[in-house]
């Protein structure tokens, strides 16, 4: 694989989960705005309840000016919808990640440049490859449960082809998880 591959498959940030975002991170990396996945990021897949510490943290980004968008492949508008209602944010359904799409949405929905705005998810090939593309910052979670659609873990099967298979392991989620910074060398 190429080092421009190896590139585009290489988030910015790591952490086991939403609630462990640093908001300071956020602000400190020029980041004004999030674009982030639904399934398994913010709720598990195909469920509307969101954890306290999910709604907590989205409080605690807003509070600081951080704009949120989900942006979802999930084919069910009426969840995706139901999610972003809860938490006060716009929504891009059927996206098409990691076609630029979907992404673009999201970003006129936020009214912030891709220099300005961060894609958060728990895939490579989708959220990472996706908002690499479009030229924005990534950050990587840890799926929040094992149970997903058939197709993304055919996904996760050539995440781990590509050498990625620590970002799904549980041992990896038990170490030291904050701020995880990859640079280029």
């Amino acid at each position: 694989m190429d080092k421009n591959t190896i590139r585009l498959l290489r988030p910015d940030f790591q952490y086991e989960s939403l609630k462990n975002i640093p908001v300071e991170d956020l602000i400190n990396n020029g980041i004004k705005g999030l674009l982030l996945d639904l399934d398994n990021t913010i709720s598990p897949w195909n469920d509307r309840t969101l954890s306290s510490e999910v709604v907590s943290w989205f409080h605690k980004i807003k509070a600081q000016g951080i704009k949120a968008c989900i942006v979802s492949n999930n084919r069910q508008p009426d969840r995706v919808a139901a999610v972003a209602d809860i938490l006060g944010i716009q929504y891009v359904c059927q996206a098409a990640k990691p076609g630029k799409k979907g992404f673009g949405k999201g970003l006129k929905h936020l009214g912030l440049g891709v220099k300005q705005v961060a894609v958060v998810g728990d895939q490579l090939l989708t959220d990472v490859l996706g908002g690499k593309r479009m030229g924005m910052k990534t950050i990587l979670l840890m799926p929040i449960d094992e149970q997903e659609f058939g197709g993304t873990k055919v996904l996760r099967f050539l995440e781990r082809l590509f050498g990625r298979k620590t970002y799904y392991t549980r041992k990896f989620a038990r170490q030291d998880m904050a701020a995880r910074r990859y640079h280029d060398k």
